[in-house]
């Protein structure tokens, strides 16, 4: 995440998840704070909730409607080819849908 925030782009994600009580050892200061901080502002909270019709939908479309909630390889380089595989096909599968709906 910090190398992305280098770069630029704007980094959203929450550090405390819903799951855990308290925080993590180690995740108390530094980047951690600084994206607490960012998401409790009001233009923090508005986009992260900008993920509900953004970027969500393409993960419960890809885990739940087509049953891919796991990688069948190992390793990085074959999990990062694989997902790149499944979101190619993702986006096809929409492609060839919306133009079957312009053609009709």
């Amino acid at each position: 995440m910090q190398q992305i925030a280098e770069q630029g782009i704007e980094v959203l994600a929450p550090p405390d998840g819903n799951m855990r009580e308290g925080k993590r050892p180690g995740w108390e200061n530094g980047f951690y704070q600084q994206m607490r901080d960012k998401l409790s502002t009001d233009r923090g909270r508005e986009l992260y909730r900008q993920r509900k019709i953004t970027i969500e939908p393409v993960f419960g479309q890809i885990k739940y409607n087509r049953h891919i909630d796991r990688f069948m390889r190992r390793g990085r380089s074959a999990a990062r080819s694989e997902w790149r595989l499944v979101t190619a096909t993702h986006n096809l599968l929409k492609l060839h849908s919306h133009w079957i709906a312009n053609t009709a």
